[in-house]
């Protein structure tokens, strides 16, 4: 008898496949594709869900020659700072040629998720014809796009579960705008998310009110402010199987009564009894903040941060929301709002306090009286992003006792180099003692007066700390130094307004090529000094952003990345790429 056995080596990929199919993360694939040679060919043939952090660091043919089975795509474009209007509006994050080449790799693709892209209508449209199984659009932070892109996809993308605008700014001109809610098909029963609250011109209410009542599986959806409380009243009706839900104004922009009465609220609200997640509250009136009570007790995410509501105000919600995992809310609730959440919250996980007066010289509602309190409250804390115009070390260190488990740590001091305003010293010992005490920490961000000393803090013990945000801090080009020697993980490094110069830019030569990124803008940097960084690590890309009428030697902006394809070839007249 004669037997036939397969190529040992096509054995052990075809095992190799079966097992790689079980690893989830990103950061075990990518450890998995470097043992070898047909390790990184097995992870690549069984990698369905693609991420790619930087959409200049690899080329759209490069990455889908490689991953030929990927369903689902993520892609980010521009830094961070971009949100707070530090680089120009054409820099570039063009979408065209992802779609281009997604088109022709991906017939089968179901997800894009893409993140500060410019993505134009036409883009949206070769989406909308490319992909017959297409079903989720998620675009995060995203312009160039309009009501007539959303319309080509409601229209076309017939399987749609998924289409989230968040933090987009979506283009309405005066003769350009389409009613793109009516576009969907009234075959479209399959709605999962809906989420189109940063959309600021109002949609055709009796098409969004026929697609919601058709769409039993609709989970979440999140409303613009042209989207009454009236309105949103009869929409849930509609949809008590919602459970998360961004309200819309939250107000009554129109006097509609049902005979004399306003319809009961709190009655819409009780029967959504699988809601968890609210947000929304745009132009709010307080009046109705009582409708939302039956919900409360069942909520684990709560997003105020677009209502200015005073501390009473929150104490009427929060007192009911025990199960509180996640909140955001503005500092119009004051120290003593603070004090409710500690005192209610005990399982809160993630707090987000934004500012209403970002102006310097204003005095701020919110302090380290109720960060403290925060940290004695909500012991479980694992994320707070903290707005103030003024904070003490003693708070700061009582949360790192306080609160051990945090792994994002962001307080930002409004105003250049406040000191403690109690003791009037550096907030050194403050952030030395986060990182000290926070063992799990991977992100932080550090602002008013600091020493060299904290940087010095944070290279010794920020062992895990992989994006660093600093702004208005640091003595000399020491400062740096430490972090860079001192922080192996680190892979994002955002620097403003620091006297950083050329010296600190070199300290970091042996490290470049593990960063994702590095952000510097209005430092002490020279030409001469970011030339030679280029000169000595050829495989990273040195974007230096100047304003057109600044021709002198100072850089305004460097921007740095990895790159496995080298310069990029669709820079503005601002942007130099350094050789």
């Amino acid at each position: 008898m004669e037997f036939h056995q397969s190529f040992p080596d096509q054995v052990l990929e075809n095992v190799l496949e079966n097992v790689l199919h079980f690893l989830s993360t990103r950061r075990d694939r990518n450890a998995a594709s470097l043992v070898c040679r047909s390790w990184y060919r097995a992870e690549a043939l069984t990698r369905s869900d693609l991420f790619i952090g930087n959409c200049y660091a690899v080329s759209p043919n490069r990455a889908t020659s490689r991953f030929n089975r990927v369903r689902s795509i993520t892609v980010k474009g521009k830094p961070r700072f971009a949100d707070f209007d530090l680089m120009p509006l054409n820099w570039g994050a063009h979408f065209t040629p992802w779609v281009f080449a997604l088109s022709k790799a991906y017939p089968w693709l179901e997800k894009i998720h893409l993140k500060r892209m410019s993505v134009t209508d036409d883009d949206l449209a070769l989406v909308a014809e490319s992909f017959a199984g297409f079903r989720e659009l998620v675009l995060v932070c995203c312009e160039g796009f309009g009501t007539r892109g959303l319309a080509v996809v409601a229209a076309k993308c017939r399987v749609l579960r998924v289409l989230e605008l968040v933090d987009s700014v979506v283009e309405v001109g005066d003769d350009e705008e389409v009613d793109w809610i009516s576009c969907f098909q009234e075959s479209q029963i399959h709605m999962e998310s809906l989420v189109f609250d940063c959309v600021e011109c109002p949609v055709n209410f009796g098409a969004l009110e026929r697609l919601v009542a058709r769409s039993p599986c609709l989970k979440k959806l999140r409303l613009n402010c042209y989207v009454s409380i009236f309105q949103l009243h009869r929409l849930m009706l509609c949809a008590p199987q919602l459970t998360h839900l961004g309200t819309g104004s939250f107000s009554a922009s129109e006097a509609v009564m049902i005979g004399n009465q306003e319809p009961d609220y709190a009655s819409a609200f009780a029967a959504c009894r699988s809601l968890v997640c609210l947000s929304g509250f745009r132009e709010i009136l307080a009046d109705y903040l009582p409708a939302i009570y039956p919900v409360c007790a069942n909520l684990t995410s709560l997003n105020l941060s677009y209502a200015d509501i005073n501390a009473e105000q929150l104490k009427s919600v929060i007192f009911y929301c025990h199960k509180l995992r996640t909140l955001w809310m503005l500092d119009s609730i004051c120290d003593e709002g603070l004090q409710a959440v500690a005192a209610t919250c005990k399982d809160l996980r993630e707090l987000r306090v934004f500012p209403v007066n970002t102006r310097e010289e204003s005095e701020g509602p919110v302090s380290g009286v109720g960060l403290e309190a925060i940290s004695q409250g909500c012991r479980k804390l694992e994320s707070i992003l903290f707005f103030c115009q003024g904070m003490t070390n003693a708070a700061v260190v009582a949360m790192s006792k306080n609160c051990p488990d945090l792994v994002v740590f962001r307080l930002c001091i409004i105003g250049r180099y406040r000191t403690d305003p109690v003791t009037h010293q550096p907030m050194d010992e403050g952030f030395g003692a986060i990182v000290m005490n926070c063992k799990k920490l991977t992100r932080l961000a550090v602002s008013g007066l600091l020493t060299d000393r904290a940087f010095e803090y944070i290279g010794r013990y920020g062992k895990l700390v992989r994006t660093l945000s600093v702004a208005f801090a640091g003595d000399s080009d020491r400062a740096l130094k430490y972090v860079l020697e001192g922080c192996p993980n680190l892979q994002k490094l955002e620097i403003r307004d620091t006297p950083f110069g050329d010296e600190a830019l070199h300290s970091g030569l042996h490290h470049y090529y593990n960063l994702r990124f590095l952000w510097m803008s209005s430092c002490k940097l020279t030409r001469q000094g970011c030339q030679e960084v280029a000169r000595a690590l050829p495989r990273l890309v040195l974007e230096v952003i100047n304003s057109e009428e600044n021709e002198a030697d100072d850089i305004e902006i460097l921007y740095m990345y990895r790159s496995l394809v080298g310069p990029r070839d669709d820079t503005p007249k601002v942007v130099t790429i350094l050789h």
